[in-house]
């Protein structure tokens, strides 16, 4: 009898011990879980972070580059020639600028007619740093109705004007986005000034932001079992993607989200990219109506956890296959 509960105890102490291995591996790995997650959400919010304020500076570079351009414009409104020239000045400012304009209000300059817009941009010749005019301004292109400058007479304030695709038949079609400022002689408006940008400025930004985010030592420090598996997006405040990586596009369909950003809020969501599960952390730029989103593949950040998963799994086993077998031994022992 005593040998049967003596066989009953060591089952119950050995069945006991196999749960408490069981418990801490599983409490061991849900730690590991939450500080994993916690380190995640922190690495890509500073990522996000870092791109928008590396995108708000070269904007504001550029803001600063087309305000040299504008007010030699503002000193120069004695005669359309002297516009001209004051446009040609400067126009090698900045080489990521397509073209620099200053749209002039109705019959401003009587002998040029209703329309008066020149345009300073680069040429598409082998010369790349070459620019040459063009007056674009006609009844064909009516610039007064163009949003940017019906915001720019209500606003009387500068701005960047909401992406858009300009088209005469000429090597100037393209995609755009212009920073605005309307100039003044006294209190009379005069004219509405613009520098051309296109988006291979901001897709060249994102490319260097993501390249140095991935070899950066100190992000890499923190798991060294993941994968960088990210990429950067710029999102207009209409929820329309205008900058991302070739081929790697991202298309929002939730309301909610597309609000969050319009209102230049921060955040994250989980989301399918071709099939994919992710999660996307977004947040505003400042000086520019747009948000930044870093789209963060799931499966890289969460390898770290399986391989751990896996190395603990084997652990409890391998720990309750020394249990067992030392319990077999004894108990083999004991009966010898």
């Amino acid at each position: 009898m005593s040998k049967k509960i003596s066989s009953r105890a060591s089952s119950s102490l050995l069945l006991t011990v196999f749960a408490v291995i069981a418990i801490i591996s599983a409490i061991s790995l849900f730690v590991f879980y939450l500080l994993l997650k916690s380190e995640s959400h922190l690495r890509f919010t500073a990522i996000k972070n870092i791109a928008a304020e590396k995108i708000a500076k070269t904007a504001w570079g550029m803001e600063m580059n087309a305000e040299n351009v504008f007010d030699e414009v503002g000193k120069h409104l004695d005669s359309p020639e002297a516009v001209i020239k004051a446009l040609e000045s400067k126009a090698n400012l900045n080489p990521e600028v397509r073209g620099y304009f200053a749209a002039f209000v109705p019959d401003y300059f009587p002998q040029k007619g209703t329309w008066f817009e020149p345009y300073i941009h680069q040429s598409d010749s082998s010369q790349s740093d070459k620019f040459v005019l063009s007056l674009v301004g006609s009844a064909r292109h009516d610039y007064t109705k163009s949003d940017w400058y019906v915001r720019a007479l209500r606003t009387h304030d500068s701005f960047w004007s909401d992406p858009y695709y300009y088209f005469d038949g000429t090597s100037i079609s393209g995609h755009y986005c212009t920073y605005v400022k309307p100039i003044f002689d006294g209190q009379r408006l005069t004219c509405v000034c613009g520098a051309d940008m296109t988006f291979e400025w901001l897709t060249k930004s994102l490319e260097q932001i993501d390249a140095s985010a991935r070899n950066d030592e100190q992000l890499e420090h923190f798991l060294p079992l993941g994968e960088l598996d990210f990429y950067t997006v710029v999102f207009n405040h209409d929820g329309s993607c205008i900058a991302h990586p070739v081929n790697k596009r991202l298309t929002l369909t939730d309301e909610h989200i597309i609000k969050e950003i319009g209102q230049g809020k921060s955040g994250t969501f989980d989301t399918d990219v071709k099939g994919e599960s992710c999660t996307v952390y977004y947040g505003p730029i400042e000086h520019v109506d747009w948000s930044v989103l870093v789209v963060v593949s799931r499966h890289g950040v969460w390898k770290a956890l399986e391989l751990v998963g896996i190395g603990m799994l084997l652990v409890a086993l391998a720990g309750m296959l020394i249990v067992w077998l030392t319990y077999r031994r004894t108990k083999y022992e004991t009966t010898e």
